[in-house]
């Protein structure tokens, strides 16, 4: 045996469990079947900017270890995520907050805000939500729900809102107050250099081979390690012998545009039901429109998010976690735990929608319980 772990997927749970296993004397291989390290968290220069080119990715975590051991690798500007929702032409601010109820309802003070929510929620005669749509009414009443949640949300996840989870909204933010802070986390930002110098950090002395497929040589990649940390989708492992779990992907349309600012924030949302993409994005404000040398960039990049239903040869984003793949999930985890010298980690291998932050966190209670 050459390696002591094979890791199979160059993104952050792969990428962090090599750093710890590497540190802690292990031989490591890294293996991506995508011509470039970081997974999803890629980002690539084009005129000056890092651009996302598997969407928008915001690092945000309460957990003090986490954000210490990210900041091993890389500097974080003071970014903060505060995107705006389009309806039709009309601006609502993201997340929910009195400059949203203001626009909406014309109310000014907190109170009159909750009274309208309160009002609202009572006339849907909703006690226990029992889907997304009713989850969602009792949250922020009609009115919001109608313009701003129930067209973004049906073309992110192509289905009705009646027959999506509660649960996938329930962590919605909804202030009484003028903050305009998407994510209600102790630390939050974006890396300086972009997230591919992080990974790149983090790999540091590390071997990497990129272009190559584990699925396609699996006896040949396995016999190389005593062990293997597998970050694949859980059900291509097995040959999708139980049937495929369902995921969302998302397609991107990016264009360089011939001038400083398109749209002046980083992330807008389409919220009505017509408009065939669910967001832009404009890669440059996640870094204020300036370069490393903090000079102003005189051209901007925009992507195009649409939102699809997962096919073979895709990219699988988002795990549909309803009762149906839930249970096959749980089939194929089984499955899993039965695998001799197999570790089954991150967002695909766990058939879960995690954070960064959460990634980083599970792989390093891994490293812990594998390594010391």
């Amino acid at each position: 045996m050459k390696y002591d772990y094979l890791i199979v997927g160059a993104g952050l749970f792969g990428a962090v469990f090599a750093r710890e296993a590497a540190d802690a004397g292990k031989r490591v291989l890294v293996i991506d079947r995508r011509p470039h390290i970081a997974g999803n968290v890629y980002t690539e220069k084009i005129e000056g900017i890092n651009v996302h080119r598997y969407g928008a990715h915001i690092f945000h975590t309460n957990n003090r270890e986490v954000w210490r051991y990210v900041n091993r690798f890389a500097e974080f500007n003071r970014f903060t995520n505060s995107p705006v929702a389009n309806y039709n032409g009309e601006l609502y601010s993201l997340p929910f907050n009195m400059y949203t109820f203001n626009r909406m309802w014309g109310v000014v003070t907190p109170e009159e805000a909750a009274a309208r929510i309160e009002e609202q929620r009572k006339a849907a005669g909703i006690t226990e939500p029992k889907n997304l749509e009713e989850q969602a009414i009792s949250l922020v009443g009609t009115d919001i729900y109608e313009k701003l949640v129930k067209g973004y949300t049906e073309k992110q996840w192509g289905r009705s809102c009646t027959e999506l989870p509660a649960f996938i909204i329930r962590r919605l933010p909804v202030r009484l107050t003028f903050d305009n802070n998407y994510f209600n986390a102790l630390f939050q930002g974006i890396p300086v250099g972009g997230y591919t110098r992080m990974v790149e950090r983090m790999l540091d002395g590390i071997e990497v081979r990129l272009n190559t497929d584990f699925l396609k040589n699996r006896a040949e990649l396995s016999a190389l390690a005593d062990r293997v940390l597998y970050t694949g989708a859980i059900d291509a492992y097995f040959d999708l012998s139980l049937g495929s779990l369902e995921y969302r992907s998302v397609r991107f349309e990016t264009e360089v545009l011939d001038k400083p600012n398109f749209q002046g924030n980083a992330a807008v949302n389409y919220t009505d039901r017509e408009t065939p993409w669910t967001r832009i994005i404009e890669h440059k404000w996640f870094e204020f429109g300036k370069d490393e040398e903090g000079n102003d960039l005189p051209k901007t990049v925009i992507s195009r998010e649409y939102s699809s239903e997962w096919k073979p040869g895709g990219e699988p984003y988002y795990p549909v976690n309803n009762e149906k793949n839930s249970a096959l999930y749980e089939r194929y985890r089984e499955m899993a735990l039965r695998e001799k010298n197999v570790i089954f980690g991150g967002r695909l291998g766990e058939y879960k929608y995690y954070d960064m932050d959460k990634v980083i966190e599970q792989a390093l209670a891994l490293s812990k319980k594998e390594l010391h």
